[in-house]
């Protein structure tokens, strides 16, 4: 589970630095490192003279670039007075701070973005790989140990009718065993051309007021481009519906829920015994979250850099980058400080 986590966590940071990352080189900005995680470096190598390393926390990632921290940039262009294949000085042409202000402003935006383009393709992934529910009246698979199971019921039966209403899609199923919780019901099914009668009572679910008797739906295999079209949507959806959360949490209509790494590497350790499709939905969740969250107007994240560079397009001169490092300085303490707050929490949440 804990590798799958890693896989998963990994996945995530390398799109979303991959973002800035190509915009930046695209742009013709320097880069000076591509990090995978924070603190001590395990491994890595040097190519165009950029560093790309594994670090030993793996909590996030970076993307350091020319122009974006002047003390920086004096001690790249120390390192590389004694090396042959870099000048002893940093191109201006290549400085963050000396591209356009909507150059810069897609460089930053390009990481949210991937995560957006990554969720897209997991979420198409899953519908080539496993297909889209088909609504038709044919049970998919029968769980061991349920209602329809201990009935008899296999997979492959037609649903025709049940309490003598006939049935011709899984919407059709769903509105006459969703309201018979604890409740006989007379289902027919075709199978080989015969029609067997089977006398179910659907048990409630534990946590919703409804009947289920352990069936799943059939599904249908899509293509390229429809997989695309789909996930697109669904990432637009999940975005929509986060977001509007987001809002009620801010109205305090419903209760603030944050949650860190210790559980999100939990539910995915769930995940994975749920199965791969599972695994492959939740990582596009998390994508999405990921990239909503770094555009929020927070000190340290992409979205308070933007903001920075919005006011620069209205003033028409930068703020000080001292100034403005320094406040992204705090705000990286500051989400640390929370990071660490909501993992006790979690901890404690879970072991009770």
């Amino acid at each position: 589970k804990i590798v799958y986590s890693i896989i998963v966590f990994g996945l995530l940071v390398i799109f979303h630095e991959l973002g800035h990352f190509s915009v930046a080189k695209l742009t013709g900005v320097g880069v000076y490192e591509f990090s995978i995680g924070f603190g001590p470096r395990l491994a890595g190598f040097r190519k165009g003279g950029t560093h790309y390393n594994l670090r030993a926390i793996p909590l996030g990632g970076f993307v350091r670039m020319a122009g974006m921290d002047p003390e920086e940039d004096q001690r790249e262009a120390a390192k590389n007075t004694d090396e042959q294949d870099s000048p002893p000085l940093i191109d201006p042409q290549k400085s963050f701070m000396k591209k356009s202000v909507l150059s810069r402003m897609a460089i930053i935006a390009a990481g949210p973005l991937m995560n957006f383009i990554l969720a897209i393709l997991l979420f198409a992934s899953s519908f080539i790989i496993f297909g889209i529910p088909a609504n038709k009246n044919i049970v998919g698979d029968v769980i061991e140990g349920r209602p329809a199971a201990l009935a008899g019921i296999q997979p492959g039966d037609v649903i025709t009718r049940i309490d003598g209403t006939t049935i011709k899609t899984w919407e059709d199923i769903l509105k006459k065993i969703h309201p018979n919780a604890n409740k006989e019901v007379k289902i027919e099914v075709k199978r080989d051309n015969q029609t067997k009668i089977f006398n179910i009572v659907p048990e409630k679910d534990p946590e919703g007021d409804y009947g289920k008797i352990g069936i799943t739906y059939t599904t249908e295999k899509v293509g390229l481009f429809q997989s695309l079209k789909l996930g697109t949507i669904k990432t637009y959806q999940m975005l929509e519906l986060t977001v509007y959360f987001i809002g009620q949490m801010i109205a305090k209509e419903v209760p603030v829920e944050l949650s860190g790494p210790v559980r999100i590497t939990y539910e995915l350790g769930k995940a994975v015994e749920m199965g791969f499709v599972f695994l492959i939905n939740i990582a596009g969740f998390l994508s999405i979250q990921i990239g909503l969250f770094n555009l929020l107007p927070i000190p340290a994240l992409d979205g308070s850099r933007l903001m920075f560079l919005g006011l620069e397009g209205i003033r028409g001169t930068p703020v000080d980058p001292s100034k403005e490092n320094f406040i992204h300085l705090v705000g990286l303490a500051a989400l640390l400080f929370l990071v660490i707050v909501i993992t006790y929490y979690d901890i404690v949440r879970m072991l009770s």
